[in-house]
């Protein structure tokens, strides 16, 4: 099922995770401090002069603009994949809501909606002295409702003697 990118876009492609390897490697880390070594040690040759200010300063600005998009458009990348792999596990695991696929397309609003869902799930479990469990809400409300009752039971009813 590998789709093969074809033409400037496939170029772009290993350009960009060639670069993103490079850069984020110790030797990219190693020219960039050398860079700025190399940089420092010709002060005094130019007199650190407004024109040596201007070369660095325009160099480290044209580097930082293009790393901007690599990053992001290696972000982007690997943020899809994760996004997928998950996907994959939440449709394959037997009970998983499907209702999970795909949420990052959801909007703020919609995402905190759910967020609080899973907040008052993950308050019902803490309750729970199995920690193992995992439930719905409605099961988890259910289930403590149950307890509750039950402990209020148990206080009302009248202790015996030696018991």
């Amino acid at each position: 099922m590998t789709v093969k990118p074809h033409g400037i876009g496939a170029k772009l492609e290993r350009f960009s995770s060639q670069a993103t390897s490079a850069t984020g490697s110790t030797p990219g880390f190693s020219l960039a401090a050398l860079m700025i070594v190399v940089w420092l040690v010709t002060g005094p040759a130019f007199r650190y002069s407004d024109t040596w200010q201007l070369v660095m300063n325009t160099i480290t600005s044209i580097i930082t603009f293009l790393m901007v998009f690599l990053l992001q458009r290696s972000q982007n990348k690997e943020s899809m994949a994760v996004q997928l792999k998950l996907n994959e596990i939440v449709a394959a695991v037997t009970g998983a809501s499907n209702r999970l696929i795909d949420i990052e397309d959801l909007t703020e609003q919609e995402l905190k909606v759910l967020h609080d869902h899973y907040r008052r799930l993950a308050e019902k479990a803490k309750q729970d002295d199995d920690l193992t469990k995992s439930h719905s809400i409605e099961e988890a409300q259910t289930r403590h409702s149950r307890k509750v009752e039950s402990r209020t039971e148990s206080l009302s009813e009248p202790r015996r003697a030696g018991g």
